[in-house]
C-alpha cells in the first residue's frame, strides 16, 4: 500500500500527477492512502514516489470540472473517492450522466457544498484596513470557511480588488495579494487586527438597508449563518433590528404617505360607471352595449343583441351567442334553436315571459360562405371581454338559478368549459358563488342527423327544464 501526501498549496494539481501515474500503472484506488498537509504515517503503507511522466489521459471535461470542486472538501476521503470514480470514467466515459451512480451522486454533493462555501466566503470576508506603505493601500481579513477553500475562492478577491494589497487569513493557509501578485503560505495564526473607522460606515449602509417589514429570520439565517457572525461588523446590529422589527414596521406605514395612487382615480372612475349602470335605464344600456368595442366581433355584427325578459326573474337562461336570425332581429333565442327552446320550455310548464334569457357573447361571431353566414363559436378572449355585460346582466336581474346552456356559457359563468354532458342536469356554483344549472343549448339537438337521438335529446332537454319549474314558481 501506498501514501501519499498531497501539499496544502497546489493541492488539485498534485492530486492530478499522482492520479495519472496511479491510473497509468493500473493502481487499484484501494491500495492508495491519500492525505495532506502533513505526513500521516501508517504502519502497512510506503510513501509513494513522486510521479514520473506519462502520456497525457483525456476524461471529460465534466469530471475536472467536478475534481477542481470536490478536491476542496473537508471529507478526508475525497481524494479516495475522486480517483475511484476517475479509474470507473477510464472505462465507462458516460458514467457521469448516470445520476443514480452512488460515487458520481457523493462527489456532485461534495462539488456543490464546496460551491456554496466558496459563495459564502465571496460575500462574507471583511478587509480592515492596515494602513498604506508607499503607492497601494494594504488590507487584511481573517475567515473561517467550513472548508479549506482559499485556494479556490482567492482569485475572486484578486479580480475585485486589484487596485490594493490585501491578505486573507484561514485556519487552513493564508493568500497574500501584493503588487498585482497573488501567493499563498501556511496557515498563521489569527492576526490582531486593528480597529477600522470604515466599518462604522459600513454599520450605517447595512441599518438603512435594512427592511423591517420583510424581515423572515429563518430565510436570513439559512443565506447569512450565524457561524459567520462574528467577522461581521454588521452582525453586532442583528440581534437588536430583529427585536425592533415590528415597531419599527409600524412607524413606516404610519409615516406612509396618503395620497392615493394614480391608478385609484381609474378604479374610481371604474366603480362610478358600473354603479351607474345598475340604475340607468333599460333603453341606456342597449344604447351602451351596442357601442361595445371592446371586441373585434362589433366590426361584422348587425347589432349588438342584449338579455330580455323581467328584472327579478327567478330563472336566468344564458345561451353561447346569437345566431343569425337574433343579429338581424335584435333579440335573443329567436332562430331555430330559440323556437325549439320555447317548445322545450312550454312542454316542461315554465313561462318564457316569466324568466330572463340573454347570451354570453352580445354579437354574432361568423364566416360568410356565398349569402350564407356560418356560426363560429367565440374564442376565450371574446368570452372575457363580454363577461362585464353578463355580469352586469346578472347583478340587475339577481335570479334564483343561473342556467348555462352549452359549453360557451358555461365557460363564461365558470370559468371551465370541459366535460358539458358529464356535467349536464347537475347544479354547480358560477365564479362568484351563485347557484348554477348545467344542460345543453338547444342548437346541439338541431344538429344530429339521427331522428330517433334528435328526439331523445329533446325528450332529455324538456327532462333538464323540468328541474328547473320548481324555481320558476318560486
Amino acid at each position: 500500500m501506498l501514501r501519499v501526501t498531497l501539499p496544502r498549496i497546489g493541492t488539485y494539481e498534485a492530486w492530478r500527477d499522482h492520479a495519472r501515474a496511479f491510473l497509468a500503472e493500473g493502481m487499484r484506488p484501494e491500495n492508495i492512502l491519500w492525505h495532506r498537509g502533513g505526513s500521516e504515517d501508517d504502519l502497512f503503507a510506503q510513501a509513494a514516489p513522486p510521479p514520473r511522466t506519462v502520456p497525457r489521459i483525456t476524461v471529460p471535461k465534466d469530471f475536472v470540472a467536478l475534481a477542481r470542486l470536490a478536491i476542496h472538501h473537508g471529507d478526508p476521503e475525497r481524494f479516495t473517492r475522486l480517483y475511484a470514480l476517475l479509474c470507473a470514467v477510464d472505462t465507462d466515459r458516460r458514467l457521469l450522466d448516470d445520476r443514480g451512480d452512488t460515487r458520481v451522486a457523493q462527489l456532485n454533493r461534495l462539488a456543490k457544498e464546496v460551491g456554496r462555501d466558496r459563495h459564502k466566503m465571496h460575500a462574507f470576508v471583511r478587509f480592515r484596513d492596515l494602513g498604506a506603505e508607499g503607492p497601494r493601500c494594504r488590507f487584511a481579513a481573517w475567515f473561517e470557511p467550513s472548508h479549506p477553500i482559499l485556494e479556490l475562492a482567492a482569485p475572486f478577491f484578486a479580480k475585485r480588488f486589484g487596485d490594493m494589497d490585501w491578505s486573507i487569513f484561514t485556519p487552513d493557509m493564508t493568500a497574500h495579494f501584493e503588487d498585482g501578485d497573488l501567493t499563498y503560505t501556511d496557515p498563521a495564526p489569527r492576526p490582531d487586527l486593528p480597529e477600522d473607522a470604515a466599518e462604522d460606515l459600513w454599520r450605517t449602509y447595512f441599518r438603512s438597508i435594512f427592511n423591517p417589514a420583510r424581515l423572515k429570520p429563518k430565510a436570513m439565517q439559512a443565506e447569512m449563518p450565524r457561524k459567520y457572525w462574528h467577522n461581521m461588523p454588521e452582525a453586532a446590529l442583528i440581534p437588536d433590528l430583529i427585536a425592533t422589527a415590528q415597531s419599527r414596521a409600524r412607524e413606516m406605514a404610519e409615516a406612509a404617505p396618503t395620497l392615493a395612487p394614480p391608478r385609484a382615480g381609474k378604479v374610481a372612475a371604474r366603480v362610478a360607471r358600473a354603479q351607474e349602470a345598475l340604475t340607468a335605464s333599460q333603453d341606456r344600456i342597449h344604447a351602451a352595449l351596442d357601442a361595445c368595442t371592446h371586441c373585434p366581433l362589433h366590426a361584422n355584427a348587425t347589432q349588438a343583441v342584449p338579455g330580455e325578459g323581467p328584472v327579478g326573474a327567478p330563472l336566468m337562461f344564458v345561451g353561447g351567442q346569437p345566431g343569425d336570425r337574433e343579429d338581424l332581429e335584435g333579440r335573443p333565442f329567436v332562430g331555430p334553436a330559440g323556437q325549439l327552446f320555447d317548445r322545450a320550455l312550454a312542454t316542461a310548464g315554465i313561462a318564457r315571459d316569466t324568466a330572463y334569457v340573454t347570451n354570453a357573447v352580445k354579437h354574432f361571431k361568423f364566416t360568410p360562405r356565398g349569402k350564407r353566414r356560418l356560426r363560429q363559436a367565440p374564442n376565450a378572449g371574446e368570452i372575457a371581454h363580454c363577461r362585464w355585460w353578463l355580469d352586469l346582466e346578472r347583478e340587475r336581474v339577481r335570479p334564483d338559478v343561473v342556467v348555462a346552456l352549452g359549453a360557451t356559457a358555461l365557460e363564461s359563468l365558470t370559468g371551465d368549459r370541459r366535460n358539458l354532458l358529464g356535467r349536464r342536469g347537475r347544479f354547480e356554483e358560477t365564479c362568484d358563488g351563485a347557484p348554477l344549472f348545467v344542460t345543453i343549448h338547444p342548437s346541439f339537438i338541431l344538429r344530429l342527423p339521427d331522428p330517433v337521438r334528435k328526439a331523445e335529446e329533446e325528450a332529455r332537454f324538456i327532462d333538464d327544464l323540468r328541474r328547473l319549474r320548481p324555481h320558476a314558481a318560486a
